[in-house]
């Protein structure tokens, strides 16, 4: 199963593909798409849907993961991120992907086994977690610990029985 693990942001949205075979995960690639600050948010939101769309497109993803939002002490700030994740959001679902959505402390838990870990901490599990591996920055590290995430989620939703 292919994973698509995103990390999102208006200026930076962090990419992360996975494959997972039950508990092996496989590091397939990982990127960020970059916005310039200098154009429109609307023309910056379509870049993202645009590369999004892109990227679902060459890879064939059979699941995606979003981290959730928080909220920043700026307003605006966190009205910017919502709406590049609401985009983000969209061009998963319109790919007919089932798209999981984790909070951060929740990956970095999964990932680090502490809500609190630092960019740091979580960038060198994935490390560790995906030999190999060479990350293309902070971005794209949290979101190859989104599809971590949800990778294990899914394996054991698929462990336990339902009636």
């Amino acid at each position: 199963m292919i994973l698509l693990g995103l990390d999102p942001g208006l200026g930076t949205t962090g990419w992360g593909l996975i494959a997972a075979d039950g508990n092996r995960l496989t590091h397939l690639a990982n990127g960020q798409i970059k916005t310039d600050s200098a154009m429109p948010l609307a023309t910056r939101l379509l870049a993202i849907d645009l590369a999004l769309t892109d990227l679902i497109l060459e890879h064939r993803p059979d699941g995606a993961a979003v981290e959730e939002v928080f909220v920043n002490v700026n307003p605006q700030s966190t009205l910017k991120l919502g709406q590049a994740r609401g985009v983000i959001l969209l061009g998963a679902a319109r790919s007919g992907m089932e798209v999981g959505e984790y909070a951060a402390r929740l990956v970095k838990k999964s990932v680090v086994g502490v809500g609190n870990a630092s960019k740091d901490q979580v960038h060198a599990m994935v490390s560790r977690l995906l030999p190999g591996v060479k990350i293309a920055g902070p971005d794209a590290a949290d979101a190859l610990a989104v599809a971590i995430t949800h990778a294990h989620h899914l394996a054991s939703a698929r462990r336990i029985p339902t009636k």
